[in-house]
């Protein structure tokens, strides 16, 4: 295949794009809610938890000529390939997390070592399991993988606890990103038990939930070189900072929940451009700065923000340029070629 490459100014890199392996190997005795990949034609597929469909899917979640063309119709030259985040699997037993994360790993691996111009990959790790999570993150890294994906909690366990410090600081010393993605969020129930209303309405109180427990816990100050990025566009994250910061500002014993002023620690994080409105994008900078935003899409799931680097560019009034490079700084890419 011949990718056309007619623009002279910086490409576009997709920061949010998912992967979903072709097949997951099946093995007796496995817990009952390993996942399987039911094929259904040539192009089509059904992931399938507990013996259900979680979700249907097609080839462009692991078919590099399918994203490839897809990239050239959305003005994207880079997406950044993470797995599908029910694949995280933090509720698993540690072993079979850590199965079904080195096939995943494998999986991401192989599309962009075969793809280097187009792909960049970012896999995941049995979190559950601290130190085992820990020696796999050395793995990640020999792959050729840029960083972790993990959930908005682990199993119930918050983002902050200390339980997941030392991944933290691993992946702090092995210069991995880490991606914190809502999931099984909390309040559906409230929402008439809608499991359609997860990543509508639910994820991004999620996300905000997850990076106050980042923020409380001392893991911004603790590991300042960690590249942490909120997807999702931090959720509501930006829209309850303005109550975080009067509450710190009132006293004992509010003054105590954040180390320092929550609007200067907002910015230690990085946030993709999946808002969908110019204006809540145009919030978002305002709060977080220009250099804290990198475009994304969701891509391949319906709920895509189409074009993204389009999207930002006319929302904000800024070059494709800084995006590129605020994405290079996150990934950790200090000399990196385009193709």
């Amino acid at each position: 295949m011949t990718i056309s490459r007619k623009r002279v100014v910086a490409e576009a890199i997709d920061i949010h794009t998912h992967f979903v392996p072709g097949s997951i190997p099946q093995q007796a005795g496995r817990n009952p809610l390993w996942p399987s990949i039911e094929r259904k034609g040539a192009d089509g597929a059904a992931v399938m938890v507990g013996g259900k469909v979680f979700r249907i899917i097609d080839s462009r979640s692991w078919d590099a000529e399918r994203r490839i063309d897809d990239m050239s119709a959305d003005d994207v030259d880079v997406q950044v390939v993470s797995p599908m985040p029910e694949l995280l699997s933090h509720w698993f037993p540690a072993a079979d997390a850590d199965a079904l994360c080195r096939h995943v790993n494998e999986g991401i691996a192989e599309l962009c070592n075969a793809n280097p111009r187009q792909f960049i990959g970012i896999g995941m790790a049995p979190m559950q399991d601290a130190s085992l999570a820990v020696k796999r993150l050395e793995e990640i890294k020999s792959l050729g993988l840029r960083g972790i994906e993990i959930g908005s909690h682990i199993n119930g366990i918050p983002l902050g606890d200390i339980r997941l410090h030392d991944i933290y600081a691993a992946a702090e010393q092995a210069g991995l990103l880490v991606m914190v993605h809502p999931l099984h969020p909390l309040g559906l129930d409230r929402m008439g038990g809608r499991p359609e209303l997860a990543a509508v309405a639910a994820f991004p109180l999620e996300t905000a939930f997850a990076a106050v427990s980042l923020m409380t816990n001392g893991v911004t100050e603790r590991f300042p070189n960690l590249r942490i990025l909120l997807s999702h566009g931090g959720g509501a994250l930006p829209w309850i900072l303005p109550r975080l910061r009067h509450a710190r500002s009132i006293g004992p014993p509010l003054d105590s929940l954040f180390p320092r002023d929550p609007g200067e620690m907002v910015k230690s994080f990085f946030y993709d451009t999946i808002l969908y409105d110019d204006v809540a994008l145009d919030y978002l900078v305002t709060k977080v700065g220009k250099d804290r935003i990198v475009a994304g899409s969701d891509y391949p799931f319906t709920i895509k923000q189409d074009r993204p680097a389009e999207f930002a560019e006319r929302a904000l009034g800024l070059a494709r340029e800084t995006f590129m490079s605020n994405a290079k700084g996150l990934l950790g890419l200090e000399i990196w070629a385009p193709a």
